[in-house]
């Protein structure tokens, strides 16, 4: 490959799959800067109506491989439990505490697999890789709206164990995912082209743009400098640790397919989901002083997209080079 392809195939990946979520989140900033929005209320729309359209659609109506389906489940879900437990030890020997060390937690261990990896896994694997991101999202959106809403909950001052898990069966998405899971079992879809689906699917693609308005904004209310310091060791994490934690995951966990291995190595790489700092806005609270989880986790997503792009990109060359098989 040569430096031209190179420079064509980095700016293809930033043109296609970065610049678009980037300029939805400036959208929010400049909107911050000149109208008092309300995050907070933008945040419980996201999460008690758009997301479980958008985890119910997609549940009922994509189709993914059931010959790798276990083994690749296995896969994410010990990478988040590894991802998550090094974070949570990392900010802990910092002397952090509360709902801050779960908000870094979810932001080194979960990618943005949605809006930046989906684009990315497809663009670069074809149809094994927007299968595989697919099936993260799911899993994602499990361990989000189970594990991160109950040590959110709990992680607050006022939080307990009962709390939390009221707090955990409160929650539609977990709903949602249970619903599609028995309609899919049963075959028992309604129409991809019927009212119904056609319906959610709409109210399901509004998420994705909304979540973005939702990081500008926070951003814009952020004193950056302060939390930028805070944040550096979540963000190394995530950039650099992230990376070698999949592919020694894959190495146990044998996949059985090299571009799903590959599309799996290169979605745990991107950068920090924006669902960890939605959740956070709604459901931690924030410190007396100092750094509060939404701003914590809305920096680490906003260096980690910027910060991830080589690496991805280096990545994907890699696959397409067949120097590793």
């Amino acid at each position: 490959m040569t430096a031209i392809d190179l420079l064509r195939s980095v700016l293809s990946i930033f043109l296609s799959s970065v610049a678009p979520p980037l300029s939805i989140a400036a959208a929010g900033y400049l909107l911050g800067r000149v109208r008092d929005v309300d995050v907070d209320g933008l945040s419980a729309v996201t999460v008690y109506i758009l997301l479980p359209a958008l985890v119910f659609e997609t549940l009922v109506t994509t189709s993914i491989d059931v010959g790798t389906v276990a083994s690749i489940a296995g896969a994410m879900v010990a990478f988040t439990f590894l991802m998550g437990v090094v974070a949570w030890a990392t900010d802990r020997s910092r002397g952090q505490e509360g709902t801050v060390v779960y908000g870094a937690a979810m932001a080194a261990a979960i990618p943005n697999v949605g809006n930046f990896g989906i684009p990315v896994a497809s663009f670069a694997f074809g149809e094994a890789g927007r299968s595989t991101a697919v099936l993260f999202v799911v899993v994602q959106n499990l361990v989000l709206y189970t594990l991160g809403i109950y040590f959110l909950s709990k992680g607050r001052a006022d939080g307990g164990h009962r709390e939390a898990i009221r707090r955990v069966f409160g929650q539609p998405v977990l709903y949602a995912v249970l619903i599609a899971m028995t309609v899919a079992g049963l075959d028992a879809a309604p129409p991809a082209d019927g009212t119904i689906m056609q319906t959610l699917g709409m109210v399901g693609d509004a998420s994705i743009p909304i979540f973005l308005l939702i990081l500008g904004l926070q951003v814009e209310k952020m004193d950056v400098g302060a939390t930028v310091r805070q944040t550096l060791p979540t963000v190394g994490l995530k950039l650099l640790v992230a990376p070698v934690v999949a592919v020694a995951v894959v190495a146990l966990i044998d996949v059985g397919d090299l571009a799903v291995t590959w599309a799996f190595v290169v979605l745990a790489a991107g950068p920090s989901a924006v669902t960890p700092m939605v959740l956070s806005i709604e459901f931690a609270d924030d410190p007396d002083e100092g750094v509060s989880t939404g701003d914590y986790v809305g920096t680490v997503i906003f260096l980690t997209i910027f910060g991830s792009l080589p690496i991805v990109t280096g990545l994907i060359l890699l696959a397409r080079s067949g120097v590793v098989a």
